[in-house]
């Protein structure tokens, strides 16, 4: 089996860094023109995109200021004309023990839900407008075992968020498949990459690979494939589903 994007424009949003860089990797390497957004890396996504080729382009924007969002997409749309898929990758995991002051614990769970979830609403709200328009398209959003499982008492907004993804996505995919749109969350586990160092940083190794059963960090090119497959289109019938890809140390 071949996957083929010739012709398909994707926005990857979080695409200068960690699983967003194998993403637009992968997307790019199927013959897809990637978006590829960053928040604070312009220098990589510069250097990615040249790299991607095939008309990539970075884009920048804060995805914590909600107005930020709105601009991307139409950046992007003024960019590259249409835009056929939409990953939503960025993130962020801020660290936040229940010790610290309220004013922190509320700034942190705002920061996390404002890019984790409330980011994701709104490129996914203009994705399905564009894609009315246009004749459907795809929405991958990557999530996170949390969602399912819970996470580390310091990380519970960040459980929060990524529930909140999966709840998000599976409403999409009820609500407008007839419109030609499919939506599809992939869940890793721990996987290797800079956001993940503070919680290594904290917890040590050991802790992050305590229940991963095949003893060795997901890497983002684990990842990578299931999005590209999923932006496809050989698996439309599996819209608000979750692809697992956490070395077995969450089974649902």
């Amino acid at each position: 089996m071949r996957i083929d994007l010739s012709g398909k424009a994707v926005l990857v949003t979080g695409a200068s860094r960690g699983i967003g860089v194998a993403i637009a990797r992968g997307m790019a390497g199927a013959g897809a023109r990637v978006a590829v957004h960053y928040g604070r890396g312009r220098e990589a996504a510069e250097t990615l995109a040249a790299e991607l080729g095939q008309g990539a382009e970075p884009f920048g924007a804060d995805l914590a200021d909600a107005d930020a969002c709105g601009r991307l997409w139409a950046d992007v749309e003024r960019g590259f004309g249409r835009i056929d898929v939409l990953v939503n990758n960025a993130g962020v995991a801020v660290g936040s023990p229940l010790d610290v002051p309220d004013q922190q614990w509320a700034a942190d769970w705002d920061r996390t839900l404002a890019v984790n979830l409330r980011a994701t609403a709104l490129l996914s709200r203009a994705a399905i407008g564009h894609f009315q328009a246009n004749g459907g398209g795809r929405i991958v959003t990557v999530a996170s075992r949390a969602a399912f499982r819970g996470d580390a008492p310091d990380y519970l907004a960040y459980a929060a968020s990524k529930a909140g993804q999966v709840a998000l996505t599976r409403s999409v995919a009820r609500a407008y498949g007839r419109d030609g749109i499919t939506a599809f969350v992939v869940a890793p586990g721990f996987t290797r990459t800079e956001m993940a160092q503070e919680f290594i940083d904290r917890y040590g190794p050991d802790v992050a690979l305590r229940d991963n059963a095949l003893g060795r960090f997901t890497e983002p090119e684990d990842i990578a494939p299931a999005v590209v497959f999923l932006a496809s289109g050989l698996a439309d019938h599996a819209t608000g589903t979750t692809i697992d890809i956490n070395a077995a140390s969450y089974v649902r």
